[in-house]
């Protein structure tokens, strides 16, 4: 199968998983109307959602890293479909915990062995890792529509209907999963690389990371609300600011993917945490429908870095692609929701801009980090990972990658 074909199903396959992620923070205004659960509630699924996934992305990367498992990819992402559409219809928390839980540890066995999957196919080409990035995010930005839609036309019970993007994935996946079998079959385990490992910068990398995920998560959690009490408005009116903050994404990604042909990942990384300090100051406290101006910048800023730092992970470790994948694709952003609850407790009892205020610091802390990382070199891929030649980067992207 030609490369960037491949690419493109990894890339639909993505979004089809990360919907299921967007799912529980489009999930919180309908929570809280349907089921009157407060501030700290509503953060208590969030982090359930994010705990086990935290947990269990490292262990599914270092899984990886021994033995080539592509046959997670379609049964994660039914798992996590399926703990949504549960979690919808249980009528207790601790179930609708429990099923949020399950959720995310299906997105969490997905990543590191698909970013594996992805770097093989893409023989490390950051343009090519952008758009496979890209059909994550644009799960997000689908999310909220997904669940305003359902929800609005017939309440949570119609919550079965949030498993067929998951059918859709796992369908997806099997060609893909074809393709690979003669390349697998070679017992190599996937996209090993040559090198030193760089333990230090791969540490520094994943704590910018970890701040990035608080940022992002904290405002994806309670944007709808915090919108919709700014601005006086209805749910739609959040609904919007979540599907904003979400669909930025999808052009930050490809946008980073095409600037770090020109500079290198490190420097856009650095410039991107910068105006995001910037922009998120503007989402918290700048009055009327220009947050909206704001939201977009947030996730624009927010999502350039975002491919860049797999790639970099991949980069630092070498020699452990599956278990960089898992984190800095996977746990790093997962345990951005275990500050959710301490966001929602602040705001139960104060108000949630005073909540969301230290948000603001949270780039500026990844910029800082970015400060003191060197640019690595890409290690070269092994022979079993050429598929095609390096045209197939002109199709994905209209920058070529200096590697």
């Amino acid at each position: 199968m030609p490369r960037n074909k491949t690419i493109i199903m990894l890339s639909v396959g993505h979004a089809c998983v990360d919907i299921y992620q967007g799912a529980v923070a489009s999930l919180v205004p309908f929570f809280v109307a349907e089921r009157a659960y407060s501030y700290a509630a509503v953060s208590g699924v969030v982090l359930a959602a994010s705990l086990l996934s935290s947990v269990a992305q490292p262990v599914f990367g270092v899984l990886t890293d021994r033995r080539a498992m592509p046959w997670l990819l379609p049964v994660s992402t039914l798992l996590g479909g399926l703990g949504i559409a549960l979690s919808c219809l249980s009528g207790s928390y601790a179930l609708t915990l429990t099923f949020v839980a399950v959720s995310g540890v299906g997105v969490a066995a997905y990543h590191p062995e698909s970013a594996r999957v992805a770097r093989l196919v893409s023989e490390g080409s950051h343009s090519a890792m952008g758009w496979f990035s890209v059909g994550g995010n644009v799960g997000f930005a689908a999310a909220p529509l997904m669940v305003t839609v359902v929800v609005a036309s017939g309440g949570l019970r119609l919550a079965p209907l949030f498993v067929v993007p998951a059918l859709v994935g796992s369908v997806l996946c099997l060609p893909v999963l074809r393709a690979l079998e003669t390349t697998e079959r070679g017992g190599s385990g996937g996209a090993a690389g040559t090198g030193t490992d760089d333990k230090l910068s791969f540490v520094k990398l994943s704590l910018a990371v970890v701040c990035r995920s608080i940022a992002f998560i904290g405002l994806s959690t309670f944007i709808s609300l915090y919108v919709k009490q700014r601005l006086g408005g209805s749910t739609a009116a959040g609904t919007v600011a979540l599907f904003v903050l979400y669909l930025g994404g999808a052009v930050g990604s490809v946008l980073g993917g095409s600037l770090a042909g020109r500079w290198n990942r490190v420097a856009v990384a650095r410039w991107s945490y910068l105006v995001s300090v910037a922009a998120v100051a503007g989402v918290v406290f700048v009055p009327g429908p220009a947050i909206y101006v704001f939201v977009v910048l947030t996730s624009a800023g927010l999502y350039v870095p975002f491919s860049l730092q797999v790639t970099l992970g991949q980069d630092y470790l070498p020699t452990r692609v599956g278990t960089a994948s898992g984190i800095t694709l996977g746990l790093t952003v997962s345990i951005g929701g275990l500050a959710a609850p301490l966001i929602g407790s602040v705001a139960d009892a104060t108000s949630l801009r005073t909540a969301l205020t230290p948000l603001i610091l949270m780039p500026a802390l990844s910029w800082l980090l970015f400060r003191t990382l060197p640019e690595p070199a890409a290690p070269k891929l092994m022979a079993a990972a050429r598929q095609t030649g390096d045209d197939t980067d002109a199709e994905l992207s209209p920058s070529r990658d200096h590697r």
